[in-house]
């Protein structure tokens, strides 16, 4: 995965409503977070694979922090 790829990635977190974070359930958190990825940057098919199998290694860290900025 390149860094622009993983900048955007965090970028979107970041920018997201914590709500949303929060609420979806993992595969649909994954999915969400891939697509308003890829409406930033154009994926091959790999990168996607790639940064769905990273988002999914990373979701507990994507939810703390969604909940530290919800709780402020």
């Amino acid at each position: 995965m390149t860094p622009t790829i993983m900048r955007q990635l965090w970028s979107v977190v970041e920018t997201a409503q914590a709500k949303i974070l929060l609420q979806l359930d993992d595969a649909s958190l994954v999915q969400w977070l891939v697509k308003q990825t890829e409406m930033q940057i154009l994926l091959n098919s790999n990168e996607t694979d790639f940064l769905s199998h990273y988002i999914q290694s990373r979701l507990a860290l994507i939810r703390d922090i969604a909940h530290e900025r919800q709780c402020g």
